[in-house]
C-alpha cells in the first residue's frame, strides 16, 4: 500500500511531468507560437492530473477577497486600455450561456471577456483525459448530464437545441459491452467499521436474498428485507396531507428509526443514501426521500410526482457537461477548434486553448484570472462603465466595460461588490456550496471487476459512497472499453460532511475538510477502498491503478431548500430571489441564483441575467 504510484499522465506509458505548482499558461504564451500538443498538460489542462476541480491556485484569493484586501483597489484608474461591451466573472455552464445569450442578442461585433479564475473553462463542467498506451479515456470530473424536456425550461431546451445536442439520441450511445457480454452487475460492499467484517454482495438490495448473503444482525437482515420489499403502512390512521405534513418535518433518518421502527444496526446501510443534491439520510427530509422513490414508502398511498417524467430523455457525453460547454466555446469563438463542431464529434475534437483569449477575437475567455474586486466607476445610479480587477500572473489587471454579468460564486459576490445593499449581501451569504469530490482513477485492466462479476460498487460506510466502471458513452466520436484486459475508467464520488450536524454546518465542515486535505491522503484514501472491495477479484492497487484525478470541489453545488433547513417562504422572500437583483449595470447568473443544482437552472439565470441588462439598454 505505501508503494508509490505515479499519479501523472501517460503516453505509450511515459509519464508527462507537470510541475506542481503549474497554474495555467501566460498570456504571452496564449497569443503567440504553435498550439500545444494535447500530448502536452501544461498547454491542455484536461491533461492535468492529480489534485483538479477547485485545485489549491484556483481558489487561492478566495481568503484575502472575503478578508476585504481588495477593498481600497481604485476602479477608476487601470493599468490596462481594454474595454469591453460585456464582461463576465465565471467562465462556467451559466457564464458561457450568458455570452452565448448576449452576442446574439447585440450581434457578432459585441465585444465580451469572460474572466475565469480555473485554468480550464467549464466550471464545474470538468474533463479529464488520460493518455496512456496510445489511447484516449476520457472521464467527467463534474456535472455529468442534460435531462429534457422536463424540467427544462423552454430556453434551456432551445439552447441545447442551439448546439446540436439531440437528446433522444442518448440510447444510441449507451456503452453496454460490460453488463450485456460479462454480465456485470451492482454490488454492495459492507465494510468492518460498520458491518463487523468487509463483504462484497453482489445483486440487487430489492431481492431477499441479497441479505442473506450480507453481514448483518438477523434483526438488521429481516428489517432491511422488509423494507425494500411491499412495506406496510406506517403512518395508519393520518390522512394523506397529514402524512406528507409530518414527513416534510423529519429526516429519513427519523423515519426509518421511528416511524418504520428499523434496528440501529440496520441504519449503516444507508449511510450513502439521501435526497437531492447530496444531502445524507439525517438532512434529506422523510417526504423528499419519498419523492426519489427510496424504500419504506410504499404502503403509505402517497402518490407522490416523480422527478422526471415518461417523455424526458437522460443524455451525457463521456466528459459529461463539458462537451456542452466546448460547443458553446466553438461557438462563441470559433477559431477554438479547426473546424465546426456537432454532437457526433466534440468529445474527441481537438481544441486550441491558445486561442481562447486572441486578441483578434470579439469574444475572449482569460483563465487563471481570479477577479478580486467589481464596482461601478462612480455612483451606480449614474455610471457609464463597471470597473473590473483581477489578477493574472502575479499581478493586478483591470478592465471596464458598458455592463457586467457575475456568474460566480454567490457568497463571493458581497466581498467582490462592498458596495451592495446590505439585504442583497446577506441574501447572497445565505447559502452554503455542496462540497463534493469526482475522482477518476484510470486502471490498466479491469479483471477483477470481471471475476466479482460487478460495474459498480455502493460502499455505504466508506469515504466514497458511489463507485463505478465508466466505459464512457460512445457521443461525440469517443469509443469506449470492452475487454477486460483494456485500460478503463474507474469513477469515485464523495460528498464529505460530518453526519450530526445541521445540514449547512455539514457543508462547511465538508469544504474545510477537502480545502484541507492534500492529494497523497485521497490517493491512499483511494488505494485502500479499492484493495479493500476488489481484492477478492485479485486487485492489486500498485500493479492496477495507472493515474488518478481527484476533482475536488469544495465550493461545489449550488444550496438548495429543503422543509428541514429552511424557513418556508414566499418565492419573492427567498434568499436566491433578493441575492440576485441586479444593481446598477451588473446583474447575476449563476445556479445559485436558481437554488438548484442544475445546468439548465445554470442556463436559465444566464438568460435572466442578460434579459435585465437588455432591458436595461432599452432592448427589449
Amino acid at each position: 500500500m505505501n508503494r508509490p504510484i505515479d499519479r501523472r499522465d501517460f503516453l505509450n506509458g511515459i509519464s508527462v511531468g507537470i510541475a506542481a505548482g503549474l497554474s495555467g499558461f501566460t498570456r504571452a504564451q496564449a497569443q503567440a507560437g504553435p498550439p500545444p500538443s494535447q500530448d502536452d498538460a501544461a498547454g491542455y489542462p484536461p491533461l492535468r492530473s492529480g489534485l483538479r476541480g477547485n485545485y489549491p491556485d484556483s481558489v487561492a484569493e478566495f481568503d484575502r477577497i472575503r478578508q476585504g484586501s481588495y477593498a481600497g483597489v481604485s476602479l477608476a484608474d487601470s493599468d490596462s486600455a481594454e474595454e469591453y461591451d460585456l464582461v463576465i466573472v465565471g467562465a462556467g455552464i451559466s457564464g458561457l450561456s450568458a455570452a452565448y445569450f448576449y452576442r446574439n442578442a447585440l450581434g457578432p461585433d459585441a465585444k465580451i471577456l469572460l474572466l475565469d479564475n480555473h485554468d480550464d473553462f467549464g466550471g464545474h463542467a470538468k474533463r479529464n483525459e488520460f493518455h496512456y498506451q496510445g489511447r484516449t479515456f476520457i472521464g467527467f470530473g463534474g456535472t455529468m448530464g442534460i435531462a429534457t424536456p422536463y424540467p427544462y425550461s423552454y430556453c434551456a431546451k432551445a439552447l441545447v437545441r442551439d448546439l446540436g445536442v439531440e437528446v433522444e439520441r442518448n440510447p444510441e450511445f449507451l456503452n453496454r459491452v460490460l453488463e450485456q457480454k460479462y454480465g456485470l452487475a451492482a454490488g454492495t460492499f459492507f465494510d468492518a467499521e460498520h458491518f463487523g467484517q468487509d463483504r462484497l454482495v453482489k445483486g440487487n438490495p430489492r431481492l431477499p436474498q441479497f441479505f442473506a448473503n450480507a453481514p448483518l444482525s438477523e434483526r438488521a437482515r429481516k428489517d432491511l428485507i422488509r423494507l425494500h420489499g411491499k412495506n406496510p403502512d406506517y403512518m395508519a390512521g393520518m390522512s394523506r396531507d397529514e402524512k406528507r405534513a409530518r414527513l416534510a418535518k423529519m429526516s429519513y433518518q427519523d423515519f426509518l428509526l421511528n416511524v418504520a421502527g428499523i434496528s440501529p444496526d440496520a441504519l449503516p446501510f444507508f449511510l450513502g443514501n439521501g435526497g437531492r443534491n447530496n444531502k445524507r439520510v439525517d438532512t434529506t427530509p422523510a417526504l423528499e426521500a419519498a419523492g426519489h422513490g427510496l424504500v419504506g414508502f410504499n404502503g403509505l398511498g402517497l402518490e407522490l410526482d416523480q422527478e422526471f417524467n415518461e417523455a424526458s430523455y437522460l443524455f451525457h457525453f463521456a466528459d459529461g457537461n463539458a462537451s456542452i460547454a466546448r460547443l458553446l466555446v466553438g461557438k462563441l469563438i470559433p477559431g477554438a477548434f479547426p473546424e465546426k463542431q456537432s454532437m457526433d464529434t466534440i468529445v474527441s475534437a481537438r481544441l486550441a486553448y491558445d486561442k481562447l483569449d486572441h486578441p483578434d477575437s470579439k469574444t475572449r475567455i482569460r483563465l487563471g484570472s481570479p477577479v478580486v474586486r467589481v464596482g461601478h466607476v462612480g455612483p451606480p445610479d449614474h455610471s457609464t462603465r463597471v470597473g473590473i480587477a483581477y489578477r493574472y500572473n502575479g499581478r493586478l489587471y483591470g478592465v471596464r466595460a458598458q455592463y457586467c454579468i457575475l456568474a460566480c460564486y454567490n457568497a463571493l459576490i458581497p466581498a467582490l461588490m462592498p458596495e451592495l445593499p446590505l439585504p442583497q449581501k446577506d441574501a447572497l451569504a445565505y447559502p452554503v456550496k455542496v462540497p463534493m469530490m469526482y475522482t477518476n482513477v484510470l486502471l490498466r485492466k479491469w479483471t477483477a471487476f470481471q471475476k466479482l462479476g460487478v460495474s459498480r460498487i455502493s460502499a455505504p460506510g466508506m469515504y466514497y459512497p458511489g463507485t463505478f466502471l465508466d466505459p464512457g458513452s460512445t457521443a461525440g466520436g469517443y469509443q469506449g472499453v470492452t475487454t477486460p484486459g483494456e485500460p478503463i475508467v474507474f469513477h469515485m464520488v464523495a460528498n464529505p460532511n460530518k453526519p450530526g450536524l445541521p445540514r449547512k454546518e455539514q457543508n462547511r465542515f465538508g469544504q474545510q475538510e477537502l480545502l484541507s486535505t492534500s492529494f497523497e491522503h485521497f490517493e491512499l484514501q483511494i488505494r485502500r477502498q479499492m484493495a479493500r472491495m476488489l481484492s477478492a477479484g485479485g486487485f492489486d492497487p500498485a500493479e492496477d491503478i495507472a493515474a488518478i484525478t481527484v476533482n475536488r470541489w469544495p465550493y461545489g453545488y449550488a444550496y438548495t431548500y429543503d422543509t428541514l433547513a429552511d424557513p418556508d417562504l414566499p418565492p419573492e422572500q427567498r434568499p436566491h430571489v433578493i441575492g440576485r437583483r441586479r444593481f446598477g449595470r451588473v446583474a447575476i447568473a449563476n445556479s445559485d441564483a436558481g437554488a438548484a443544482a442544475f445546468t439548465n437552472q445554470a442556463i436559465d439565470e444566464a438568460n435572466r441575467a442578460v434579459q435585465e441588462l437588455l432591458v436595461l439598454q432599452g432592448l427589449t
